[in-house]
């Protein structure tokens, strides 16, 4: 820790400086036990081993009765099948009387390991390397377990009897296959996980060295697009000319979605150019692996662009491939967009737009067939809440300098269902990733010492909360 570290944290009382060396005496053992949950490759998807899921929820559980939660419970909700959802784990410690309560929520469940040829390690093998933890899971959302269990059992220690704050640790299992049972666990449990303030630790900070608040997330619409121009495929030779084939007239619908400058071109979707950071042109190019030569999409500030406007992608194109191609001339294509929405965007005013535009532009007259698949919706925070002012001192005292406010290009829906049933709560988001974390990639991995940061920045909200400020 550095001086201005030290003096920043001293500034925040005696208590602040006893949950530091609390974390730290404890970090090594920490560390090790987030590595022994990297090692469990509990993958919520179909095809995956599903006891391994379960064995990673009972990890979980099992550290949580360690931690000293009096209640703890592995709980499923049923899918709209009537099959089980990922087991999820519930933990709590009731608040005294005249005490708020605080949800944490991270998930144990991880992506799949992918190409393990791409890896440097065994994904699910935790690796030290130059000041990072190296493994599946590591950053996405294990640390996030670690970041609650650590903080939370440092304000225990600390404070002993004078801790009147209730936790209640909610660590999901099916996160990263799309939360399909979330919002029916969140009714079956939802007296239990009430909360006053809930800390959603699934998002990053914005560089090494300075830490952030996420303040707004895009929701997500998609869907499918099909383009028909003929009854069955003809003969390419005999018949090509007069007529346009499919793919190249989905190909021309595909591109009245942006403007020349690559700005999505939808009529009435929501779009601000308001980020309060930004960030070098340079900076997004080497993260995002853009080419040499290729041309950044769209205007205003890099981080608007990828915050507060929209951005709509195809992320897959059903057509024949060019190992099986015939001289035909294609009667149908069809194509899935995935659209980005701005904070303030309703998912279904952005579902409209997207029809409304693809049946006014259909090209040469072809059958087009919108089809709307699964919506989602935005989130900001509210910045001038009680919470989002202490997580961002907590920040700032736990890092040593000033934190900052970013959004993420991404979609978390859940959060807008944590957002209705539970309208009075201060929703905060948190995270322990960094631009390199390279989560859901290969070689994803933890910045060890922003770890440690994160773990103490939670502990002093927990403190915050737990003494009424």
């Amino acid at each position: 820790m550095t001086s201005h570290e030290e003096n920043t944290l001293a500034a925040a009382g005696p208590h602040a400086e006893a949950l530091r060396a609390a974390i730290d005496e404890s970090f090594t053992g920490t560390l090790e036990t987030l590595k022994d949950l990297v090692a469990i490759p509990g993958i919520a998807w179909a095809s995956f081993d599903a006891s391994q899921l379960d064995r990673s929820a009972a990890a979980v559980a099992e550290l949580a009765e360690a931690a000293g939660f009096p209640q703890v419970g592995v709980h499923r909700a049923a899918k709209e099948d009537g099959t089980p959802g990922g087991p999820a784990v519930v933990a709590r410690r009731l608040a005294k009387e005249g005490k708020p309560t605080v949800l944490l929520y991270a998930h144990h469940d991880v992506q799949p390991p992918g190409d393990t040829a791409l890896w440097e390690s065994a994904p699910f093998v935790a690796v030290e390397r130059d000041g990072r933890l190296y493994g599946r899971g590591a950053a996405d959302d294990k640390a996030g377990i670690m970041v609650h269990l650590a903080a939370s059992a440092a304000v225990a220690k600390v404070l002993g009897d004078e801790l009147g704050l209730g936790v209640t640790l909610f660590i999901e299992g099916e996160e990263e296959a799309g939360s399909p049972t979330f919002r029916a666990f969140l009714e079956e449990h939802q007296a239990e996980l009430a909360a006053d303030v809930i800390v959603v630790a699934d998002s990053s900070n914005w560089k090494i060295g300075v830490p952030a608040l996420t303040t707004s997330l895009r929701g997500l619409v998609d869907g499918t697009v099909e383009v028909r121009v003929l009854d069955h495929a003809v003969h390419s030779g005999m018949f090509g000319g007069p007529v346009l084939d499919a793919p190249t007239l989905l190909a021309r619908l595909i591109s009245t979605f942006h403007d020349e400058k690559g700005n999505v071109a939808i009529a009435g979707l929501v779009s601000h150019d308001d980020a309060d950071v930004d960030m070098p042109e340079a900076d997004y190019r080497a993260d995002a692996s853009v080419l040499d030569g290729v041309r950044l999409a769209g205007e205003g500030s890099i981080t608007s662009r990828i915050w507060t406007k929209p951005a709509l992608s195809i992320i897959g194109i059903d057509a024949p491939s060019v190992e099986v191609a015939s001289n035909t001339l294609l009667p149908a294509a069809r194509a899935k967009f995935s659209l980005r929405i701005a904070p303030g965007q309703s998912p279904e005013a952005a579902m409209d737009a997207v029809r409304a535009h693809v049946e006014s532009n259909a090209p040469f007259g072809a059958q087009v067939t919108f089809t709307p698949g699964e919506m989602g919706n935005p989130f900001a925070v509210d910045m001038g809440s009680p919470a989002a002012r202490l997580m961002m001192e907590s920040l700032a005292q736990a890092w040593g300098t000033e934190s900052v406010g970013t959004g993420i290009g991404g979609s978390i829906p859940f959060i807008a269902e944590l957002v209705e049933l539970y309208p009075q709560a201060q929703i905060l988001v948190t995270g322990v990733e960094d631009p390199d974390s390279r989560a859901h990639s290969a070689n994803e991995s933890l910045h060890i010492a922003e770890f440690r940061k994160a773990i103490l920045a939670e502990a002093l909200l927990l403190l915050a909360l737990n003494d009424g400020h």
